[in-house]
């Protein structure tokens, strides 16, 4: 019988590994006087035990020092442990420091495995092969003292009997990153060792106004709900959750008074998708066009439940691809939208291009009497609530990457300067532009944000990055956006398959049991058998150097005019079938095929 946790004992933080040929054991070494965790690597079975086991000769451990246990994952036939064994300290949330994981491992306890079958093996193999994937996730943080997965504001609400909860009970499920994971050690009531992690960014930076010493965060919180790569996982699912929801906090503390602003960005709340098939910019395909005002109406629901008022802001294009989804989004609005949402299109590429980026202040011209009436968070220096903020700008396009940081830095500006006029840093006409080096500082901020919410969600930095780090386009800032959209290209298509498999599988999304048909052991047939974009691509620049140096030797031999026709013939016919089976090449999810 497992011993039941003490609720107000706090995390422990750090904490030795001993890796003993039949079990591991966690043994708290941070001043702590709580029980070790013994976790069998026969069959994972979890006991807390009060002293480590006996060495021997025979029985010689392993050593090693970790800062966390992130959760366990049980596959087909074996058992396997995340632990913490790299951190980095990036600052601190309300007085409590943040910490990022350097480095994150899996420990597997599968020994078991001998006893199953030869298929079970194998796919036992090729699902740990996705917990590789998964230890690199990026943008993984945590802390041991203050719930991070909370705002400023709710965690100022919290009742009395909720402060004294353990930090997973008090977590918000929709951002907690190993929600899954945990499920095992809650099972055992082993709240010492359950660490909430957060995927997102947190980024800080400390300046001078005056006598005044401003610290400001900018803090972002990843949806574990339907979280996914670019274009895996787009659009909204059938309870209204979004992909690519993101919950942005930004911060300013000075004098003992604490400002806090939030915003959201997500997917258009519709059932849509698009599929990769080698095309640049594979079609927008809306399904279930039945369902939209349910999906759209739920997903608002939620918003106003958690955030008050909300004014959905769309960025994306009203002609072209995005026009339909711009036009059926726009549509459904109609029937959604009352006195708490309010809907309002606005054509980012149309109007302000791809340099005048100052013609954003048309957009804040439009919304500017919702950020004054639903306000945000201000405390006093005792700690108590003098405003709160009731409503929440929800921005997005097609990804909500690119154009939603920049808009997201516009308004966060905007805000900043309200909240530094109220606090008396700020005169009338002051602004954060007046103050160079606060105004560097503050752009570096978002571009690093905006660089981490793009990499979790498209693996490269944000585009357009440098008008938010320096305030205007740069050529080096278009070649950069130029390299980031053909790695877009090439991870969306030959490696985000494989990365969406591993985040499925590490958020529950998908369970697995013995008796579920796997796709993974499916033998390809035909042409999937053999498909291969690498051989293709090499098969067609052969084809053409052959052609080219053939039609150099034309003068001296006509045949070579013949052999340049046929190996030009041929790159163009490997290429069209290449363009033709598009879908067979790509590197697809094989846990989860497409919403249709």
């Amino acid at each position: 019988m497992m011993e039941k946790a003490d609720p107000a004992q706090k995390l422990y933080n750090r904490m030795r590994l001993w890796e003993f040929p039949d079990q591991y054991v966690v043994e708290p070494t941070d001043g702590s006087s709580g029980s070790f965790l013994a976790i069998s690597r026969i069959d994972a079975s979890i006991n807390l035990i009060d002293e480590i086991p006996h060495c021997s000769s025979l029985r010689v451990p392993k050593i090693r020092t970790i800062f966390g246990v992130v959760g366990m994952l049980k596959l087909l036939a074996g058992s396997y442990l995340l632990l913490i064994t790299e951190r980095e300290c990036v600052g601190s949330y309300l007085g409590h420091p943040i910490f990022k994981i350097s480095s994150m491992k899996v420990f597997p306890c599968d020994q078991s495995i001998k006893n199953s079958s030869e298929e079970q093996k194998k796919m036992e193999t090729e699902f740990y092969r996705l917990l590789n994937v998964a230890e690199k996730t990026p943008g993984l943080y945590f802390s041991y003292n203050v719930n991070i997965t909370l705002s400023a504001q709710r965690l100022h609400d919290l009742g009395d009997e909720s402060k004294l909860l353990p930090l997973w009970r008090q977590a918000d499920p929709r951002f907690l990153w190993n929600n899954y994971m945990m499920e095992v050690l809650i099972d055992n009531k082993l709240d010492p060792y359950l660490l909430p992690v957060v995927q997102g960014s947190f980024q800080n930076f400390q300046a001078a106004i005056g006598k005044d010493i401003l610290n400001v965060m900018l803090i972002a919180r990843r949806c574990t709900r339907r979280n996914g790569t670019r274009m895996w996982r787009r659009g909204a699912d059938s309870d209204g959750y979004v992909a690519n929801f993101v919950e942005t906090e930004q911060i300013v503390q000075l004098n003992g008074h604490t400002a806090s602003f939030v915003q959201v960005r997500g997917s258009i709340p519709l059932l849509w998708d698009q599929i990769v098939d080698l095309t640049y910019k594979p079609k927008f395909e809306i399904v279930r066009l039945e369902e939209a005002s349910r999906v759209v109406d739920r997903h608002f629901l939620d918003l106003r439940k958690k955030y008050g008022n909300v004014v959905a802001v769309d960025l994306v294009n009203k002609h072209g691809g995005e026009g339909r989804l711009c036009e059926k989004f726009g549509n459904t609005m109609q029937h959604v939208a009352n006195n708490d949402v309010r809907y309002l299109h606005f054509d980012f590429h149309r109007i302000c291009g791809h340099v005048h980026f100052e013609r954003l202040s048309i957009l804040y011209d439009q919304i500017e009497d919702f950020l004054i009436k639903n306000r945000y968070l201000l405390l006093n220096e005792k700690g108590e609530k003098v405003e709160g903020q009731l409503g929440v700008v929800r921005t997005n396009c097609i990804d909500c990457l690119d154009r939603t940081n920049v808009t997201q830095s516009m308004i966060g500006r905007k805000m900043l300067e309200f909240q530094l006029r109220r606090l008396g840093v700020f005169d009338a006409e002051e602004n954060i532009s007046t103050h160079p080096n606060f105004d560097e500082s503050f752009k570096v901020l978002w571009a690093n944000h905006g660089d981490d919410v793009s990499i979790q969600y498209s693996g490269t930095p944000a585009l357009k990055g440098d008008f938010v780090r320096y305030g205007k386009r740069t050529i080096q800032g278009v070649l950069n956006d130029g390299w980031n959209a053909l790695m877009r290209y090439y991870l969306n298509n030959f490696r985000d398959g494989t990365k969406q498999d591993a985040i499925d599988l590490m958020q529950g999304h998908y369970i697995l049991s013995v008796s579920r048909s796997m796709t993974p052991t499916s033998q390809a047939g035909g042409i999937e058998a053999i498909a291969s974009f690498p051989l293709a691509l090499l098969l067609i620049l052969t084809g053409f150097f052959l052609a080219t140096i053939s039609l150099g030797r034309v003068r001296n031999d006509l045949w070579n005019l013949l052999f340049s026709i046929m190996w030009a013939s041929m790159s163009l016919a490997i290429a069209a079938f290449v363009k033709a089976n598009g879908r067979v090449f790509c590197n697809r999810p094989r846990l989860h095929q497409p919403r249709r």
